[in-house]
């Protein structure tokens, strides 16, 4: 069994959760998800099964797209609907639509994010919210991430209440978190703030109405047409770059062999998909950190197609 099973993650069941369980339902244990996903947030997790592993690091890092919903009134620990009430203050005034709209074009591109203590992110090898659960604060590493869009969707023209919630849909880079950008969108109106839903609605190519249910998955792997809904590791690389190569040339990419640059990749800095005439997906090749004419292979994919 290989390939890329794009599953809908339910809520109450953490990214691991998933893979215990599709572990026993498709018996094997060659699986492994492309990035956690909070267990209050639900949506779009590509899980990789057999030599679709070798592919789930660039579905990592690949962008994400989102819709959640900023509650104004009161901050949490966790920044989520989750965790215990830090600061309150009552929306005391209407909240205009151009005033969100501003907001949200202010927080679009590049910003820089401090990870809530309630995070997977580890420092000095312990992850944060290992500290968190102690009731120990640590300093925290801030990292540049990029927004590519955020809109919102809500469309009345003004918000009033003691507290306030509005829907967004955001574009983004691996490594944002949107608890945070939720935040981030409250700080700038003025209020403390919290993410009080979220949903991933797409990750790399894979889109929400790609996916199954664990519940889906279970019932067709017992009917034996699980591998009928794996979608093949070429989906799964799909946002990159090719490298279109003939037979001979595959030879020697099954080989692991460095390849000269054509000159239509020769702005491209990041990793490449050596692939077949007929689009099959052979090798990632990158840049050769000491030879930059040449592209060498990170990972070969296939090599057994003789």
């Amino acid at each position: 069994m290989e390939g890329i099973l794009p599953l809908f993650k339910p809520k109450g069941l953490t990214s691991h959760d998933c893979v215990f369980k599709l572990r026993k339902i498709l018996k094997t244990k060659k699986i492994g998800h492309t990035g956690t996903l909070d267990p209050e947030v639900s949506g779009v997790l590509p899980i990789c099964i057999g030599k679709g592993t070798k592919v789930a690091e660039y579905i990592t890092s690949a962008g994400k797209t989102y819709e959640g919903e900023v509650t104004l009134g009161f901050s949490t620990t966790t920044e989520d609907a989750t965790g215990e009430i830090v600061e309150k203050k009552l929306v005391t005034r209407p909240i205009l639509r151009e005033e969100i709209l501003k907001v949200l074009d202010s927080l679009t591109g590049e910003i820089v994010q401090t990870p809530p203590m309630f995070s997977a992110v580890k420092v000095g090898g312990v992850r944060l919210y290992e500290y968190a659960r102690k009731g120990v604060e640590v300093e925290r590493p801030s990292r540049k991430v990029i927004i590519y869009s955020i809109q919102l969707l809500d469309e009345q023209d003004e918000w009033s209440g003691d507290t306030i919630r509005f829907r967004f849909k955001v574009s983004c880079s691996k490594g944002t978190y949107i608890r945070t950008l939720a935040v981030m969108i409250g700080e700038k109106l003025g209020y403390p703030a919290h993410m009080s839903s979220l949903t991933r609605i797409q990750a790399a190519s894979f889109k929400i109405d790609d996916c199954f249910t664990l519940e889906e998955v279970e019932r067709l792997a017992g009917e034996g047409r699980v591998e009928a809904i794996l979608k093949p590791l070429e989906v799964a690389l799909s946002h990159l770059p090719k490298l279109k190569i003939n037979d001979k040339v595959a030879e020697k990419v099954k080989n692991g062999a460095l390849l000269t640059i054509p000159e239509y990749l020769t702005t491209c800095n990041g990793p490449m998909v050596a692939e077949t005439m007929d689009g099959l997906a052979l090798a990632i090749y990158a840049i050769h950190p000491d030879k930059p004419d040449l592209l060498k292979p990170v990972k070969v994919l296939r090599n057994d197609l003789g």
